[in-house]
């Protein structure tokens, strides 16, 4: 039996985050991680927003290997013939420190856990935990390949479906209800290639979400963002819609077709699939996280539920950085205390609260319900794309009005359905 000062289940950005974080410290830090290396099993759709952690790691970001900063933001309404988009170019997403960039995690969790062992973390791949240790009610260690490793305090972050958190009594398996699934392709472009097609300057990137026909009018959406060398592309859809919508469709299918619609097709053109990837992604926000302390037990990142989908951003990547760090700072609290219970780990919880990260969740708590509504996925795009056909369209004879044009699509239930659906999603 070996001892450590704490465990951290899970490899990813708030497991790893924890260890970088305590491994200054110099405690004894054990990462598990179930995958070949850091970054085999951690998918995401590859864009980080820096500035919420800047100041959290502020030795990390000088070197860290990320792609492009994000300089040019679009978001586009796909329809089943046509598509509306709206682009956005800022000065201040020109200005440093930049406020996001694409990544590859791939390439970045290898990075940052050199980064944890460097600082003293011990770092085991290719490792499974089995099964979680309590006595007299208290979380003491972990089982992991037939080893009895035990701890001070276990930090769960094995991810959306975590085990470890389940284990412990934390958590109940979860609703569909409050998880999507994402698909995802990275594409191979030559630089060069990829600052004409998207009018780049240097290591400029840009980011564009996608919604409506690319789902199939289910809850979900399209992204795309610009890496030096490469594009990620890829869908996320609702588990709920796709259980429970008729016609059924298999997932993968969805990400086929986008690829086909003429507007990204042309952007993809003569680039070569190097890598794909299917994640569970947490979407429930504030009323699904997961019970966050135990005895002997923290829980952070995805495990937690800290993901985020307001529309036109989807967030995890600083919520798992920023809950890792709690909740490192909140096992060092604790080893003052010399108190690892659920009481003295409590602080975590404080530190959240006082933090962006429960400050985003608590502004942001009606988000699921505003964006579950299907209208935003079938009507809108439709409605738009349509409007823009008839403005656009030049016929043989005389043309119509703009306002009639326009307002012929708002009739009087039209625009009763359209404020209600407004009241919705002005609680975003």
């Amino acid at each position: 039996m070996e001892k450590f000062d704490v465990i951290i289940v899970g490899g990813g950005l708030a497991g790893l985050a924890a260890a970088y974080t305590l491994a200054q410290q110099e405690l004894e830090v054990l990462v598990l991680e179930k995958g070949d290396y850091p970054g085999a099993k951690n998918v995401t759709g590859g864009r980080i927003y820096v500035s919420p952690v800047r100041d959290l790691f502020p030795d990390l970001w000088a070197k860290a290997p990320l792609e492009r900063f994000i300089a040019h933001e679009g978001v586009t309404m796909m329809a089943k013939e046509r598509s509306v988009s709206i682009a956005y170019h800022g000065q201040e997403l020109l200005e440093e420190p930049y406020q996001s960039y694409s990544i590859l995690r791939a390439k970045f969790d290898r990075w940052f856990a050199k980064q944890a062992e460097r600082k003293g973390a011990m770092l085991v791949t290719k490792s499974r935990v089995d099964e979680v240790i309590i006595e007299d009610g208290k979380v003491c260690g972990v089982w992991a390949g037939g080893d009895e490793l035990r701890a001070d305090v276990v930090i769960a972050c094995d991810g959306v479906l975590s085990l470890t958190a389940e284990k412990a009594g934390l958590r109940k398996p979860g609703n569909p209800h409050d998880f999507a699934v994402g698909f995802k392709e990275v594409i191979e472009l030559p630089a060069e290639t990829i600052e004409n097609r998207f009018n780049l300057t240097d290591n400029e990137g840009a980011a564009h979400m996608f919604m409506g026909e690319v789902t199939r009018g289910k809850f979900g959406g399209g992204f795309l963002y610009t890496n030096k060398e490469s594009l990620s592309l890829g869908i996320v859809v609702g588990i709920k819609d796709l259980m429970e919508d008729q016609p059924a469709i298999e997932a993968p299918v969805l990400l086929d077709e986008f690829k086909q619609r003429p507007e990204i097709a042309a952007l993809i053109r003569g680039g070569e699939t190097v890598e794909y990837s299917a994640h569970v992604i947490p979407e429930g926000g504030l009323n699904a996280l997961t019970k966050l302390t135990g005895n002997g037990i923290v829980v952070a990142g995805d495990a937690a539920g800290f993901s985020m989908n307001i529309g036109v951003t989807v967030r995890g990547m600083e919520y798992a950085l920023a809950s890792g760090y709690y909740a490192a700072q909140a096992v060092l609290k604790a080893r003052e205390a010399e108190d690892y219970s659920a009481g003295s780990l409590a602080v975590y919880e404080q530190l959240l609260k006082d933090s962006f990260v429960m400050k985003d969740f608590n502004s942001f708590r009606n988000a699921p319900e505003a964006l579950e509504n299907p209208r935003l996925f079938t009507h809108y795009p439709e409605l738009l794309g349509n409007v823009m056909r008839d403005m656009y369209h030049m016929p043989a004879g005389p043309k119509d009005r703009l306002y009639p044009t326009v307002m012929k699509y708002m009739k009087f239930n039209d625009l009763l359905k359209m404020f209600g659906d407004f009241r919705k999603v002005k609680k975003i």
